[in-house]
Protein backbone atom coordinates (compact mmCIF):
# COMPACT_ATOMS: atom_id res chain seq x y z
CA UNK A 1 0.00 0.00 0.00
CA UNK A 2 2.67 2.33 0.91
CA UNK A 3 4.29 1.79 -2.62
CA UNK A 4 1.40 2.59 -3.87
CA UNK A 5 0.51 5.41 -2.04
CA UNK A 6 4.12 6.48 -2.84
CA UNK A 7 4.05 6.61 -6.60
CA UNK A 8 0.55 8.17 -6.52
CA UNK A 9 1.64 10.86 -4.77
CA UNK A 10 5.01 11.16 -7.35
CA UNK A 11 2.57 11.70 -9.90
CA UNK A 12 0.03 14.27 -8.14
CA UNK A 13 3.09 16.24 -7.61
CA UNK A 14 3.45 16.56 -11.14
CA UNK A 15 0.50 19.01 -10.54
CA UNK A 16 2.52 21.21 -7.96
CA UNK A 17 5.12 21.70 -10.74
CA UNK A 18 3.05 22.35 -13.06
CA UNK A 19 1.24 24.71 -11.16
CA UNK A 20 4.72 26.71 -10.48
CA UNK A 21 5.50 26.55 -13.66
CA UNK A 22 1.84 28.31 -14.62
CA UNK A 23 2.36 30.68 -12.12
CA UNK A 24 5.63 31.84 -12.58
CA UNK A 25 7.19 30.96 -15.90
CA UNK A 26 4.66 33.11 -17.64
CA UNK A 27 4.83 30.57 -20.55
CA UNK A 28 2.77 31.69 -23.69
CA UNK A 29 -0.54 29.86 -24.51
CA UNK A 30 1.25 28.15 -27.52
CA UNK A 31 4.10 26.56 -25.54
CA UNK A 32 1.62 25.42 -22.83
CA UNK A 33 -0.47 23.97 -26.00
CA UNK A 34 2.00 21.75 -27.41
CA UNK A 35 3.18 20.40 -23.75
CA UNK A 36 -0.43 19.50 -23.64
CA UNK A 37 -0.11 17.84 -26.35
CA UNK A 38 3.04 15.80 -25.81
CA UNK A 39 1.60 15.05 -22.47
CA UNK A 40 -1.45 13.65 -24.26
CA UNK A 41 0.12 11.55 -26.29
CA UNK A 42 2.06 10.11 -23.65
CA UNK A 43 -1.05 9.18 -21.67
CA UNK A 44 -2.46 7.21 -24.94
CA UNK A 45 -0.09 5.12 -24.85
CA UNK A 46 -0.04 4.17 -20.99
CA UNK A 47 -3.53 4.01 -21.37
CA UNK A 48 -3.40 1.18 -24.70
CA UNK A 49 -0.34 -0.40 -23.25
CA UNK A 50 -0.10 -0.54 -19.63
CA UNK A 51 -3.83 -0.58 -18.67
CA UNK A 52 -6.27 -2.15 -21.85
CA UNK A 53 -3.43 -4.67 -23.21
CA UNK A 54 -2.68 -5.48 -20.08
CA UNK A 55 -6.25 -6.16 -18.29
CA UNK A 56 -7.46 -8.19 -21.47
CA UNK A 57 -4.15 -10.80 -21.85
CA UNK A 58 -5.51 -11.40 -17.92
CA UNK A 59 -9.25 -10.82 -18.27
CA UNK A 60 -10.37 -11.45 -21.78
CA UNK A 61 -13.11 -9.46 -23.77
CA UNK A 62 -15.74 -8.65 -21.69
CA UNK A 63 -13.82 -6.63 -18.47
CA UNK A 64 -12.07 -4.77 -20.77
CA UNK A 65 -15.43 -3.79 -23.24
CA UNK A 66 -17.42 -3.20 -19.95
CA UNK A 67 -14.45 -1.39 -18.07
CA UNK A 68 -14.12 1.20 -21.22
CA UNK A 69 -17.56 1.52 -21.44
CA UNK A 70 -18.39 2.19 -17.76
CA UNK A 71 -15.31 4.15 -17.11
CA UNK A 72 -16.22 6.70 -20.26
CA UNK A 73 -19.88 6.88 -19.16
CA UNK A 74 -19.11 8.07 -15.23
CA UNK A 75 -16.30 10.45 -16.81
CA UNK A 76 -18.63 12.14 -19.15
CA UNK A 77 -21.84 12.39 -16.65
CA UNK A 78 -19.64 13.57 -13.86
CA UNK A 79 -17.71 16.20 -16.36
CA UNK A 80 -21.54 17.35 -17.66
CA UNK A 81 -22.82 18.10 -13.99
CA UNK A 82 -19.09 20.21 -12.97
CA UNK A 83 -19.00 21.37 -16.69
CA UNK A 84 -23.19 22.77 -15.62
CA UNK A 85 -21.87 24.68 -11.90
CA UNK A 86 -18.67 26.56 -14.00
CA UNK A 87 -16.12 23.79 -14.26
CA UNK A 88 -16.07 23.96 -18.38
CA UNK A 89 -12.56 24.38 -19.98
CA UNK A 90 -11.00 23.90 -16.48
CA UNK A 91 -7.71 24.00 -18.40
CA UNK A 92 -7.56 26.37 -20.24
CA UNK A 93 -5.11 28.97 -19.59
CA UNK A 94 -7.11 32.34 -21.01
CA UNK A 95 -8.85 32.29 -17.47
CA UNK A 96 -12.06 33.86 -19.44
CA UNK A 97 -14.21 30.42 -18.67
CA UNK A 98 -13.17 30.19 -14.97
CA UNK A 99 -14.24 33.61 -13.72
CA UNK A 100 -17.33 32.72 -13.29
CA UNK A 101 -16.57 29.40 -12.03
CA UNK A 102 -16.97 28.08 -8.44
CA UNK A 103 -13.99 27.04 -6.02
CA UNK A 104 -15.73 23.84 -5.40
CA UNK A 105 -16.57 22.54 -9.33
CA UNK A 106 -12.64 23.56 -9.87
CA UNK A 107 -11.79 21.25 -7.30
CA UNK A 108 -14.49 18.05 -8.50
CA UNK A 109 -13.16 18.72 -11.93
CA UNK A 110 -9.75 18.12 -10.98
CA UNK A 111 -10.29 15.38 -8.55
CA UNK A 112 -12.34 13.98 -11.64
CA UNK A 113 -9.55 14.64 -13.84
CA UNK A 114 -6.93 12.64 -11.86
CA UNK A 115 -7.96 10.41 -9.68
CA UNK A 116 -8.47 7.42 -12.35
CA UNK A 117 -4.75 8.40 -13.33
CA UNK A 118 -3.98 7.78 -9.90
CA UNK A 119 -6.11 4.96 -9.15
CA UNK A 120 -4.41 3.10 -12.45
CA UNK A 121 -0.51 3.08 -10.91
CA UNK A 122 -2.05 1.36 -7.84
CA UNK A 123 -3.82 -1.25 -10.04
CA UNK A 124 -0.51 -1.57 -12.21
CA UNK A 125 1.45 -2.39 -9.20
CA UNK A 126 -0.73 -5.14 -8.29
CA UNK A 127 -1.42 -6.59 -11.53
CA UNK A 128 2.68 -5.96 -12.24
CA UNK A 129 3.95 -7.16 -8.50
CA UNK A 130 6.38 -3.52 -9.35
CA UNK A 131 5.65 -0.14 -10.28
CA UNK A 132 5.02 0.44 -13.46
CA UNK A 133 7.30 3.28 -14.68
CA UNK A 134 5.53 3.92 -17.89
CA UNK A 135 2.52 4.60 -16.22
CA UNK A 136 3.62 6.63 -13.72
CA UNK A 137 6.17 8.85 -16.18
CA UNK A 138 2.82 9.00 -18.08
CA UNK A 139 0.90 10.43 -15.36
CA UNK A 140 3.62 12.42 -14.47
CA UNK A 141 4.22 14.21 -17.47
CA UNK A 142 0.44 14.75 -18.56
CA UNK A 143 -0.34 16.60 -14.51
CA UNK A 144 2.35 18.78 -15.61
CA UNK A 145 0.92 20.35 -18.39
CA UNK A 146 -2.45 20.22 -17.05
CA UNK A 147 -2.15 22.02 -14.33
CA UNK A 148 0.16 24.10 -16.18
CA UNK A 149 -2.69 25.53 -18.35
CA UNK A 150 -5.22 25.54 -15.47
CA UNK A 151 -3.25 27.40 -13.22
CA UNK A 152 -2.09 30.14 -15.55
CA UNK A 153 -5.95 30.19 -16.46
CA UNK A 154 -6.71 30.66 -13.05
CA UNK A 155 -4.49 33.45 -11.85
CA UNK A 156 -5.59 35.60 -14.61
CA UNK A 157 -9.24 35.03 -13.53
CA UNK A 158 -8.30 36.46 -10.50
CA UNK A 159 -7.25 33.38 -8.11
CA UNK A 160 -4.72 34.11 -5.34
CA UNK A 161 -1.49 31.99 -5.64
CA UNK A 162 -2.65 30.60 -2.51
CA UNK A 163 -6.18 29.05 -3.73
CA UNK A 164 -4.16 27.55 -6.81
CA UNK A 165 -1.45 26.03 -5.16
CA UNK A 166 -4.04 24.84 -2.40
CA UNK A 167 -6.11 23.70 -4.63
CA UNK A 168 -3.57 21.51 -6.11
CA UNK A 169 -2.15 20.30 -3.09
CA UNK A 170 -5.60 18.82 -2.56
CA UNK A 171 -6.01 17.14 -5.47
CA UNK A 172 -2.17 15.48 -4.78
CA UNK A 173 -3.50 14.32 -1.29
CA UNK A 174 -5.80 12.75 -2.79
CA UNK A 175 -3.83 10.94 -5.85
CA UNK A 176 -1.61 9.52 -3.78
CA UNK A 177 -4.94 7.73 -1.40
CA UNK A 178 -6.38 6.83 -4.59
CA UNK A 179 -3.36 5.10 -5.69
CA UNK A 180 -3.19 2.97 -2.38
CA UNK A 181 -6.64 2.56 -2.11
CA UNK A 182 -6.57 0.91 -5.69
CA UNK A 183 -3.84 -1.54 -4.86
CA UNK A 184 -5.41 -2.71 -1.23
CA UNK A 185 -8.70 -3.02 -2.38
CA UNK A 186 -8.15 -5.23 -5.13
CA UNK A 187 -5.53 -7.41 -3.06
CA UNK A 188 -6.74 -10.83 -3.46
CA UNK A 189 -9.58 -9.59 -6.79
CA UNK A 190 -9.74 -12.35 -9.44
CA UNK A 191 -7.69 -11.10 -12.64
CA UNK A 192 -11.20 -10.57 -13.84
CA UNK A 193 -11.95 -7.81 -11.46
CA UNK A 194 -8.38 -6.04 -11.92
CA UNK A 195 -9.26 -6.03 -15.77
CA UNK A 196 -12.04 -3.97 -15.06
CA UNK A 197 -11.10 -1.70 -12.69
CA UNK A 198 -8.37 -1.11 -15.28
CA UNK A 199 -9.94 -0.74 -18.20
CA UNK A 200 -12.72 1.48 -16.38
CA UNK A 201 -9.56 3.80 -15.11
CA UNK A 202 -8.35 3.76 -19.12
CA UNK A 203 -11.83 4.63 -20.43
CA UNK A 204 -12.35 7.66 -18.22
CA UNK A 205 -8.81 8.72 -18.86
CA UNK A 206 -9.31 8.57 -22.60
CA UNK A 207 -12.55 10.49 -22.03
CA UNK A 208 -10.89 13.18 -20.34
CA UNK A 209 -8.18 13.48 -22.89
CA UNK A 210 -10.32 13.64 -26.20
CA UNK A 211 -13.11 16.18 -23.49
CA UNK A 212 -10.72 18.37 -22.28
CA UNK A 213 -6.56 18.10 -23.08
CA UNK A 214 -6.48 17.38 -26.49
CA UNK A 215 -9.26 20.31 -27.66
CA UNK A 216 -7.46 23.15 -25.10
CA UNK A 217 -3.87 22.23 -26.90
CA UNK A 218 -5.03 22.16 -30.52
CA UNK A 219 -7.16 25.72 -29.63
CA UNK A 220 -3.49 27.35 -28.84
CA UNK A 221 -0.99 25.45 -30.20
CA UNK A 222 -2.99 24.63 -34.05
CA UNK A 223 -1.77 22.30 -35.98
CA UNK A 224 1.50 20.92 -34.25
CA UNK A 225 -0.68 19.13 -31.99
CA UNK A 226 -1.40 16.30 -33.98
CA UNK A 227 2.75 15.70 -35.02
CA UNK A 228 3.30 16.75 -30.85
CA UNK A 229 1.12 13.52 -29.74
CA UNK A 230 2.51 11.56 -31.71
CA UNK A 231 6.33 12.43 -30.44
CA UNK A 232 4.50 11.93 -27.38
CA UNK A 233 3.16 8.76 -27.97
CA UNK A 234 6.06 7.11 -29.79
CA UNK A 235 8.52 8.22 -26.80
CA UNK A 236 5.99 6.36 -23.81
CA UNK A 237 5.65 3.39 -26.24
CA UNK A 238 9.11 3.08 -26.72
CA UNK A 239 9.70 3.51 -22.35
CA UNK A 240 7.23 1.51 -22.05
CA UNK A 241 8.16 -1.75 -24.57
CA UNK A 242 11.83 -1.06 -23.82
CA UNK A 243 11.76 -0.98 -20.10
Amino acid sequence: MLTATFWGLVGGAALLVGALLGLYAHASNRAIGIVMAFGSGVLISAVAFELTEEAFQSGGTLPVVVGLVSGSLVFFFGDWLIDRRGGHRRKSPTGTPQQGAGAMALVLGALLDGIPESAAIGVSILSGGEVGIAMVAAVFLSNVPESMSASAGLQRAGRSTRQVLGLWLTVTVVSGVAAGAGYVLLQGASPTVVAGIQTFAAGAIITMLADTMIPEATEHAGRLVGLVTMIGFALAFLLSALG
